[in-house]
């Protein structure tokens, strides 16, 4: 009985928790840029001309605009100098470098020069494993890491934040015909998930 009542109360929260997280995650991006850029206007406009939501639509269309911006020559070089100037600051350059490199990653002006997922053969074996090129272009690896026609992988591990970027010869892939999104939530699960896709 009580076993019973545990799987119906885990079963409940398994199917819940993810939409809480995802409802609570927009509620908190809304409620700061609402907040960060609301307290902005009222200080520019007069308290009876703000209404609520005007931070927020403000906040979308900085970003929109800034993204215009971006595709002006201008623009990119003087964001390109201002990028150098971080990268010489101690500490605050490592952590920008990390999150710049990961969000290019998923940028969609970034060029794909090779198949995002792949499955990766792991020697005669037989077995494969899901994996993510990260780079294709020797030139951008450190010297003493480059091999002729090799690619590097980035390979996840499933319940944990973590995995492995390894050098690999790019015979030794396969491009898989699934989104980013899709192989990632496959992996990091264990593939429990299954995929949406039908045969």
């Amino acid at each position: 009985m009580l076993r019973s009542i545990s799987k119906t109360f885990l079963t409940g929260l398994i199917t819940i928790l993810p939409i809480v997280l995802t409802l609570y995650l927009l509620y908190w991006l809304v409620v700061s840029t609402e907040s960060a850029l609301g307290g902005v206007i009222r200080l520019v406009l007069p308290e009876e001309l703000y209404w609520p939501g005007m931070g927020l639509i403000t906040g979308l269309v900085v970003i929109f605009f800034i993204g215009l911006l971006m595709h002006a020559y201008l623009v990119q070089r003087l964001f390109a100098w201002g990028e150098q100037i971080i990268y010489h600051l101690p500490f605050i350059k490592s952590i920008y470098r990390a999150i710049r490199d990961f969000f290019d990653y998923f940028s969609p002006d970034k060029k794909k020069d090779f198949e995002q997922v792949v499955a990766v053969s792991i020697g005669d074996t037989g077995m494969e494993v899901i994996g993510f090129v990260t780079q294709t272009l020797p030139e951008r690896l450190p010297e003493d890491f480059r091999k002729e026609g090799s690619i590097l992988v980035y390979m996840p591990l499933s319940y944990m934040i973590g995995g492995y970027a390894v050098l690999m010869p790019q015979s030794a892939v396969r491009p898989l015909d699934m989104s980013m999104e899709e192989a990632m939530r496959f992996t990091i699960t264990a593939g429990v998930t299954g995929t949406n896709k039908t045969p």
